[in-house]
């Protein structure tokens, strides 16, 4: 089918909220993220322009690291002036200059192109279509559609996810004498390794990787001499599935589930997933017989030899009627080769010292409908200014917000083999229960939406892990709690500490002495906040209050708190501690209650049993009868964990 043409031509968003927050610094740029498998001028994600030179080699350089084959930028969006057109033209002939330097060409970019500006003062956005370089001139659109509830799914459930990973220990020689050529050959033994890729006699394995029971397809094996290299993989006929059953050519659907529940089907992590492996055959039979042959090449002077690991792991994205071969062919092997020439680059400035310890990380943060892939050196610890560095770049360039955790290990995608067996171990080692006031009745207080808690927790009680705290461990389970929340916002991603690990810290910081290991021993707001600076480095804020009468008098700052922090907070009194996990406050009659999860609770993790005998539950300032939750002539100490401000 040809393609539409500019006057009947529709842009179609998928991602409005990235397009729209594009801003209003003028020259401000953002490159259209597309797809050779989706129809013409459909945008998918945005990624803004941060290396704005005018040959963007850096800027290319980043992209064909961070955008998984099967995207491609297809236009850009700058922010102008009145004059549309003229700046979107600016931004097309940065789009075929970036296209250009991503794929290392430079003859003439016929692809139509998506040129956009936003107006600097209104915000309004004009679209136009860049039909060849060689013409100058724009035609406007005939529509834009702007979609976003469907979008997801309309990713997911036509396409899929390759992965391949490859760990290398590429050992290469140079003369002693000539420390300059170390370079010159360590490039050599990468290219070598790249021809291995296209080799004949080179096999790759497709398998699935399914996260539920059932049959499960048998491994596919491709061998390199049947490979078609350098095809333009979206122009290549797609099998629909009933054909897939009858033909030799196999697609990736083959290796995908039939049907899914479609809460699963909105995202990268819960897409469908292939498995490649690739292996060099050596033991292909000869068509003539002989004797084994070892052959010798001397050294003409003295060498050294030096060993470079190079961990590959590569994502790509293909449609499901796409033939597997030509997905692992085009897609795949193209990545791979992208990928060793990224390490190689980041290498040989150290290639005579210590050589950086480099990982690939995928992720898919959100509103970004398509994962993206990093190279994080791991020499540096997370916190060191350098990592930070890096990631707040790569916030910058998603359109991230910089005070949540989105790019941080902790958050990366799974995409190791993930059977039943495997899942139900995971389950069985995770005993708690999670956000337990989810569903539960409202206050009464107020016909506003509360204030809770953001994000999701573990419930940590008395009696848990077949450990006997009752009567004195009940701030120890209101900091596992609290500290659960960063594990489960992957601000962290340490275990949660027992009773004797959190003991252990304090000791360590110097505020206990050595035998408070093991006691059984009441700790309050000031040894957690000790313990979550130590473990986490999270600051905390701690109230006072001489009667718990003074507690409805603060509810105001603590709706506040859950608004902007939204982290659980610990109330202590006496000997008793709570985890209070939202206020309803009315402004108007000033009635206000406390969402509260007692950790006193020793019975089974029973949601309905937990919720029902009121161990997860808002307890209002006063009840009905003139009580109190808190007692009036008790001391209350509330201790609130602040949300770092860091990527």
């Amino acid at each position: 089918m040809a393609p539409p043409s500019c006057e009947t031509a529709t842009v179609r968003v998928l991602c409005p909220k990235l397009l729209l927050s594009s801003g209003n610094q003028p020259g401000a740029l953002q490159w259209l993220i597309g797809s050779p498998f989706f129809p013409p001028f459909t945008v998918v994600s945005t990624f803004r322009c941060i290396h704005q030179s005018p040959d963007l080699d850096q800027e290319s350089d980043d992209l064909r690291k961070l955008l998984p084959k099967g995207f491609e930028v297809i236009g850009g969006l700058i922010v102008g002036d009145s004059d549309a057109e003229k700046s979107a033209l600016e931004a097309v002939r940065a789009t075929r200059r970036l296209r250009k330097s991503i794929s290392e060409g430079g003859e003439l970019d016929d692809e139509k192109i998506v040129g956009a500006s936003v107006d600097a003062g209104t915000g309004a956005i004009h679209f136009f279509i860049s039909k060849t370089e060689k013409l100058a001139k724009l035609e406007p659109v005939a529509s834009v559609v702007y979609e976003e509830d469907k979008s997801g799914k309309y990713l997911w459930e036509n396409g899929c996810l390759l992965h391949c990973e490859l760990p290398i220990k590429l050992p290469f020689y140079f003369p002693a004498s000539s420390p300059s050529e170390s370079k010159k050959m360590f490039s050599e033994a990468v290219d070598a390794v790249i021809t291995q890729f296209k080799e004949p006699n080179v096999v790759y394995i497709a398998e699935t990787l399914k996260k539920a029971s059932g049959d499960v397809p048998k491994p596919v094996v491709l061998r390199g001499k049947d490979f078609g290299f350098g095809a333009d993989a979206s122009n290549i006929n797609r099998l629909p599935a009933a054909e897939d059953q009858v033909s030799d050519i196999i697609s990736c659907s083959h290796l995908c589930l039939n049907s899914k529940p479609a809460a699963l089907v909105n995202s990268a992590e819960n897409a469908d997933k292939i498995q490649i492996s690739l292996m060099l055959n050596r033991s292909e039979k000869s068509p003539t017989s002989g004797a084994p042959v070892a052959e010798y090449f001397p050294a003409m002077e003295e060498a050294r030899v030096i060993v470079v690991d190079l961990n590959l792991d590569v994502l790509t994205y293909a449609p499901k009627e796409l033939p597997l071969m030509h997905a692992v062919s085009n897609l795949v092997i193209p990545a791979l080769v992208d990928q060793l020439y990224s390490l190689k680059k980041i290498i040989l400035p150290h290639l005579l010292m210590e050589h950086p310890q480099l990982r690939i990380y995928h992720f898919n943060p959100p509103g970004v409908l398509h994962p993206i892939t990093t190279i994080y050196e791991l020499n540096y610890g997370e916190t060191e200014m350098k990592q930070v560095d890096v990631r707040k770049s790569l916030h910058m360039r998603l359109g991230l917000p910089l005070d949540r955790p989105l790019l941080r290990t902790a958050n990366a995608l799974d995409l190791s083999v993930n059977d039943d067996s495997r899942s139900n171990t995971k389950k069985r080692g995770s005993i708690q229960l999670k956000d337990v006031h989810i569903g539960i009745p409202s206050s009464g207080v107020s016909e506003d939406v509360a204030s809770v808690i953001q994000g999701s927790y573990e419930y940590y009680h008395y009696l848990q892990d077949s450990f006997d705290d009752s009567g004195w461990g009940c701030a120890y389970r209101s900091l596992q709690t609290i500290i659960s929340w960063f594990r489960l916002q992957h601000y962290t991603s340490i275990s949660v500490p027992s009773h004797r690990e959190i003991q252990q810290t304090l000791v360590e910081i110097g505020d206990k002495d050595p035998s408070f290991v093991g006691s059984r021993e009441w700790i309050g707001a000031i040894e957690l906040s000790f313990v979550l600076d130590k473990l986490l480095g999270v600051s905390c804020k701690i109230m006072n209050f001489r009667s718990g009468s003074e507690l409805p008098e603060k509810c105001r700052e603590l709706a506040l708190h859950f608004e902007t922090q939204g982290t659980p907070i610990m109330i202590g009194g006496g000997v008793l501690a709570y985890t209070l996990l939202g206020v309803d406050y009315d402004e108007g009659s000033g009635d206000c209650a406390f969402l509260i999860l007692d950790p006193h609770y020793t019975g089974g993790e029973d949601h309905k049993k937990i919720v029902n005998g009121g161990w997860c539950g808002w307890k209002k300032a006063i009840d009905s009868k003139g009580k109190s939750f808190f007692l009036h002539n008790k001391f209350y100490n509330l201790l609130l964990p602040q949300r770092p401000n860091m990527v």
